[in-house]
Order: C-alpha cells, then sequence, then structure tokens
C-alpha cells in the first residue's frame, strides 16, 4: 500500500468516524467510497458498523465491483457510487448515509430548499429528492441517475442521502451542512409554522457574484 493510497483509507475512516458521531447513520448504515488510481476504488464493506472498521477492512473494488484486495463484500450500494464516478469525473468520493431530519423531509414530502441558506447554496447548491427505490438493487442508481450529473447532493426517498466531492472532506461537509440546515428548517416550522422564503433570484444572483 503506497501512502496516496493509505492516506485515502485515513480518509474513509475519518468519514466514517465522523458519521456515526453524528448519528448520520446507524450500525452498519451508509456506505463512504473514493477513487484510486487506475480505475480502481475504495469502498467500506458491507455490514460492518462504521464506528468499528478499520483502514485494513477497506476493499479496493475495479469498475465492475471485482475485489482486488480486501476481505468481505463491498458494499451493497456500489452500483450507485459507480454511477457517480462514471457521470461526474470531477468527483473523486461519494458518501451515502442515512440522516435523520433530511430522510423525514423525504417521508413527508417535503424538497429540501437549498435556496434558504446562503452557505448551503453557495457550496452544496440545489437538492432533488430521487423516487424510492429497493435498497441494494440495480433500482437506486436509476433512480438517481437523472440527477447526478447537475447536482452534488441527492436525496433517496425514505433511503437517506448522497453526497459527491472532490475528496472525502468536501463530499461528508456537504452532508453535514444540509442535515445542520434540515435542523433550522424543523425550527422554524415549529416556530412559525410555515418553512422560510427562499432567497430570490436576484439574492441568489449577488451571492453567485460574491463568491465566484
Amino acid at each position: 500500500m503506497d501512502s496516496k493510497e493509505l492516506k485515502a483509507r485515513e480518509d474513509v475512516i475519518w468519514a466514517c468516524r465522523k458519521l456515526a458521531a453524528g448519528g448520520l447513520i446507524a450500525a452498519s448504515d451508509g456506505n463512504v467510497s473514493c477513487r484510486l488510481a487506475d480505475g480502481l476504488y475504495l469502498i467500506t464493506p458491507s455490514g460492518r458498523p462504521k464506528a468499528e472498521i478499520d483502514v485494513h477492512e477497506l476493499i479496493v473494488v475495479t469498475d465492475t465491483g471485482a475485489v482486488v484486495s480486501g476481505s468481505g463484500r463491498p458494499s451493497s450500494e456500489f452500483r450507485l457510487h459507480l454511477l457517480v464516478y462514471q457521470k461526474r469525473p470531477d468527483v473523486h468520493a461519494v458518501v451515502h448515509a442515512h440522516p435523520p431530519l433530511l430522510t423525514a423531509m423525504t417521508l413527508a414530502h417535503v424538497p429540501f430548499p437549498a435556496d434558504v441558506f446562503p452557505e448551503v447554496w453557495l457550496s452544496v447548491g440545489p437538492v432533488p429528492t430521487a423516487p424510492y427505490a429497493t435498497p441494494s438493487t440495480d433500482e437506486v442508481p436509476r433512480s438517481v441517475e437523472p440527477y447526478v450529473s447537475g447536482h452534488n447532493a441527492v436525496l433517496l426517498t425514505r433511503h437517506g442521502s448522497l453526497t459527491m466531492g472532490c475528496d472525502v472532506r468536501q463530499a461528508y461537509y456537504r452532508l453535514e451542512k444540509m442535515e445542520h440546515a434540515a435542523k433550522s428548517l424543523l425550527a422554524a416550522w415549529v416556530l412559525g409554522g410555515r418553512l422560510p422564503d427562499p432567497l430570490s433570484l436576484e439574492e441568489l444572483e449577488r451571492l453567485r457574484r460574491a463568491f465566484s
């Protein structure tokens, strides 16, 4: 294992620990992956609690899901990760999690309004919700495929979230920012009886110019 692969493994484990500590997954839920060199990918193993795995348990797979190194089976959602990597050459890491409030929004049929929050709009952008698909089947990547090319995050109905990034930390922090925003949305609903208004198109354009 060279130094780059070791760093990639450490980053994936870092994200797993953050997901578990932040309550964004439970037990063996969720999966994290990143690109390696030569068309290979590093991904978490199936059926293992993310808070407990270590760098040596992560699995290296090809773009067909064939295991190159590591024991056990790669995450059952590897096909979802692979779809993102095929569609988005700029993406080098993918995080699939089960954040409680974001998932609750899909259960309540409430779209996630990224344009309410300047920070979310700038760092994540619009966040669509994909229709329900049976977990661990080909239905999941098919349900998400229409949204991957133009978005950095997608909510999966009844099945959590998918965030992408140039590295593992960006993919994780996009999720953290979204779940934090969902808490504010819930508080706004409790306090005011409605969701806040989105920023206007003019305000969004001013943001774009200010941070471009």
